[in-house]
């Protein structure tokens, strides 16, 4: 079902099946398959192929000769179902991949809302990414990594397979992650090593004097006093409960299996 107001150019091929909203518009050349959903308000441009069980949520913008949705590049895929489904309000530079899930990641990749992904981006499948990310350009997740809310890569970085990048944490360019980055930590290099707080970040700047202060004191206790991760979870426990900031923490460390960047 296709719209009476979205705008399609002539030379784009639409499968049967597909279902585009109210006041999408497809560029030249494009080609979207069946099962494919485009939501209210946004812009596909030329030259973007998009494919399968793949849900685009409204006022989404993507850049030209992207491929959105395509199966996985996992070996051990066999054609089972699976499927992308992307929010509402992301920028999905141009020439970008994402790919949709696999049986062995619960069959879904996951973008969320109001991300920003420049050109060349690649989002590999079963990764979970939230809201209010950045990934600069050339910048790629592996399959299977969770990209917490407000988070930001800058040019070049790689995430390896499985990995989690915490709520408000900062990648700089040319970094390559193989282990877990806590929330709100800055990290360079390759491997990736811990370099401060990331005291920019929305979540953390939207935080009060003393949960500030609390995350700082984290910091400290991981990085300058190199506590025991164990150690450090049973005082966030005992935090938690007064400065509910910290919730990020107890998730983070419970999803955490790689270990965390020293």
């Amino acid at each position: 079902m296709i719209s009476s107001s979205a705008t399609i150019a002539a030379s784009s091929i639409i499968e049967p099946g597909v279902v585009i909203g109210p006041h999408v518009v497809v560029g030249p050349f494009c080609f979207i398959s069946t099962g494919v959903r485009i939501g209210e308000g946004s812009v596909i441009a030329s030259h973007v192929v998009i494919n399968g069980d793949t849900s685009i949520g409204r006022e989404n913008r993507i850049g030209m000769g992207s491929s959105i949705g395509e199966v996985s590049q996992d070996l051990k895929y066999n054609g089972e179902a699976a499927s992308l489904d992307i929010g509402d309000g992301n920028e999905i530079g141009r020439h970008s991949t994402l790919h949709r899930g696999t049986e062995q990641g619960g069959g879904v990749t996951r973008i969320g809302d109001q991300n920003i992904f420049q050109a060349g981006v690649h989002i590999g499948h079963d990764c979970q990414v939230g809201n209010h990310t950045s990934m600069g350009d050339h910048s790629g997740l592996a399959g299977h990594v969770m990209l917490g809310d407000y988070s930001q890569l800058g040019a070049l970085c790689a995430v390896h397979q499985f990995c989690i990048v915490g709520t408000g944490s900062l990648l700089l360019d040319n970094t390559c992650v193989v282990q877990d980055v806590p929330p709100f930590v800055v990290a360079s290099g390759n491997r990736a090593v811990p370099r401060g707080i990331n005291e920019r970040a929305l979540a953390f700047t939207r935080a009060n004097a003393v949960e500030r202060k609390v995350i700082r004191h984290l910091y400290d206790l991981l990085y300058h006093q190199q506590v025991a991760a164990d150690v450090v979870k049973l005082e966030i426990e005992r935090l938690s409960a007064e400065h509910p900031i910290l919730c990020q923490f107890n998730d983070f460390f419970t999803r955490s299996t790689r270990g965390i960047i020293r």
